[in-house]
């Protein structure tokens, strides 16, 4: 059965921008499987937050809402001392995946939502668990904040994400979001970075007209 593949990165704005044209597409598409495979943008940055690197983040920002129209809260980043890591952020993404693969999908919007609306610091340990563990609940999988937390914090799970990272340059990929279409060990592009909905129903229906893959 031809399932997507997503990589991204829940702290990266491209993504975050993207994030309602993917709903839209997958809510046309009832059924079909979506695999999120973690970029890992900024994964393992230890460098503080300088005036330098917020005003350029901020300046992604800008031409992330000027396109895609959604709002952003630089709360998160104005905290002193704040390191733009994103592997905590990805790490809670993979542990959802490990709990219910189906909802991986909402915990990966509701830390974006978390980051980039509410202004909360998803490299905090205990402000991901908070998010995953309301965002797995709502989706039907009653988790605890402190089960989620220890899980995230586990072996299996940091080595899991690096192994997402790893997976990530070994398809060459360095920019997000990516979306990919799967058949029978086959991989096609749909979009590499933000597309809208329209245009990713065009080009998944090229790839369709195009034949199956054997």
């Amino acid at each position: 059965m031809p399932n997507l593949i997503y990589i991204a990165d829940p702290m990266c704005s491209w993504c975050y921008g993207f994030g309602p044209e993917l709903t839209a597409l997958l809510d046309g598409l009832p059924g079909l499987p979506v695999e999120i495979v973690l970029g890992g943008l900024r994964a393992y940055n230890s460098e503080r937050m300088d005036e330098s690197m917020k005003a350029e983040l901020m300046t992604h920002w800008e031409k992330v809402h000027e396109t895609s129209g959604l709002p952003f809260s630089d709360h998160a980043i104005e905290q002193p001392g704040f390191i733009y890591n994103t592997e905590p952020a990805c790490r809670a993404v993979v542990a959802a995946r490990t709990l219910a693969p189906q909802a991986t999908l909402a915990v990966f919007n509701a830390i974006q939502q978390a980051f980039y609306v509410d202004g909360r610091d998803v490299t905090r340990s205990t402000v991901l668990a908070d998010i995953a563990s309301a965002a797995l609940t709502a989706a039907g999988i009653p988790t605890g904040a402190g089960a989620f937390e220890t899980l995230w914090a586990s072996e299996k799970i940091v080595l899991a994400t690096h192994a997402d990272f790893v997976q990530t340059k070994a398809w060459k990929i360095s920019g997000f979001p990516m979306l990919v279409l799967e058949r029978n060990g086959h991989l096609d592009m749909v979009t590499s970075g933000y597309l809208r909905m329209p245009a990713l129903v065009e080009q998944l229906q090229a790839l369709v007209d195009s034949g199956p893959r054997d």
